[in-house]
């Protein structure tokens, strides 16, 4: 009898290598399992099926991950503002986590002996995957034929050119991740450090020029409407805005982060409705937050992140830190407004029920209602009394002037 082997399909070349090698070389029954984070059209999710069967899969199955992976992963991205090393919204490195933990789901629900990746030895997923099927299913073993193989893109083509297989060879040139939280581009310009991708490398094309005004509805720290347009799933206003900014270049960038493995990594991405949502939600906390609110969202956010970027989706601590999240959105609600511009968006300003910026205490710089000059006084005397004791007791000497380097 084969051995069953449940394989993390996308269509792309390097599981389509892994289709080929685990069922003709290996002789493999191999279960495809393509998991859908939002990344695929109906459409496109046909045609990944009708290549694996082709390939000589058994079994081909898919899981849509999409809400699921919005309600226990991504509305937490934006609760916390995450940009990894201030760039990146962790687009792949997130939707991993949750295609990982779907694919050792599915491998426990068919009893397969095996499950396979089609990651390189190079990057972050391999440890994303190893670490989570380790976690999930440890009686499971692992199969990376990409990465055991050590092979090339240039190698995995001509292999499959060998076995008949059809596709597009160019675009294989280019690895393309797509999900509801944006799409990654990898290829040879982003295996340098001072390379730019080509116009042609980016998955959509800049189509608009005209200035677009929007308006965003948070409710509770999730995005619910754009305009006059209410959607039943935070999802659904995601792939709208997408829709809508994508044609303008918005959230094109190439984020440079230090791997799980450490070595240094560079990769493209576009993610317009991650960026644009991600600081209009930070807008709107900046005026219905306290500042120690924000001080620790940042600092607990920034730890949320990075641990999800290197796989820990599954550490307790992260629920911990998923609960103090939740509970910081209860006023996070009102109209964020939104500017697009090629290749740029600006947040103009918020409108809330919360606001903390009421003019009702005093507007900044200009007026206050609360207080008055003589509490100001006694405030700012007793606010640095303990530096004043300490400069006293101490004999603090005076720094120098002209830096550190004056004599």
């Amino acid at each position: 009898m084969k051995k069953k082997v449940v394989l993390a399909y996308s269509g792309g070349l390097d599981t389509s290598f892994c289709c080929i090698y685990l069922t003709q070389d290996l002789g493999y029954e191999v279960h495809s399992v393509i998991v859908n984070t939002g990344g695929f059209s109906e459409e496109e999710l046909k045609g990944v099926e009708e290549r694996a069967y082709k390939m000589g899969v058994t079994s081909h199955h898919v899981v849509d991950e999409t809400e699921n992976f919005y309600n226990t992963c991504v509305r937490f991205l934006i609760y916390g503002n995450v940009l990894k090393n201030n760039t990146y919204p962790l687009s792949v490195s997130a939707e991993r986590v949750s295609q990982a933990t779907a694919i050792a789901n599915y491998a426990k629900e068919i009893g397969a002996e095996f499950v396979a990746h089609g990651s390189t030895g190079a990057g972050n997923d391999q440890v994303r995957f190893d670490m989570i099927f380790n976690i999930l299913v440890p009686e499971v073993k692992i199969i990376t034929p990409i990465r055991d193989l050590k092979l090339s893109r240039e190698e995995e083509i001509e292999y499959l050119k060998k076995h008949g297989v059809d596709m597009n060879f160019e675009k294989a040139k280019y690895s393309i991740n797509k999900g509801i939280w944006g799409t990654s581009v990898g290829g040879k310009e982003t295996l340098t450090s001072n390379l730019g991708l080509p116009e042609e490398a980016w998955p959509t094309q800049v189509t608009a020029s005209e200035v677009k005004d929007l308006v965003l509805t948070f409710e509770k720290g999730e995005l619910v409407a754009i305009g006059d347009e209410k959607y039943d799933h935070p999802t659904q206003a995601i792939q709208a805005l997408q829709a809508i900014a994508q044609p303008y270049g918005i959230g094109r960038d190439i984020h440079i982060g230090d791997t799980i493995i450490g070595i240094k990594g560079r990769v493209g991405f576009e993610a317009a409705a991650p960026m644009v949502i991600i600081k209009a939600h930070h807008t709107l906390e900046k005026h219905v937050l306290t500042k120690w609110q924000l001080s620790w969202k940042d600092q607990l956010s920034s730890f949320y992140g990075n641990w999800l970027h290197e796989g820990q989706f599954h550490d307790p601590i992260m629920r911990n830190i998923e609960a103090f999240l939740n509970d910081t959105q209860l006023n996070v609600s009102g109209k964020v407004f939104v500017q697009l511009h090629p290749y740029r968006f600006q947040v103009v300003g918020i409108e809330s029920n919360h606001d903390l910026m009421s003019n009702k205490f005093g507007s900044y710089g200009e007026m206050n209602n609360a207080w008055s000059g003589e509490d100001v006084k006694g405030f700012s005397k007793i606010f640095g009394n303990q530096v004043m004791i300490y400069h006293k007791v101490n004999a603090a000497p005076q720094p120098p002037q002209g830096g550190a380097n004056a004599q």
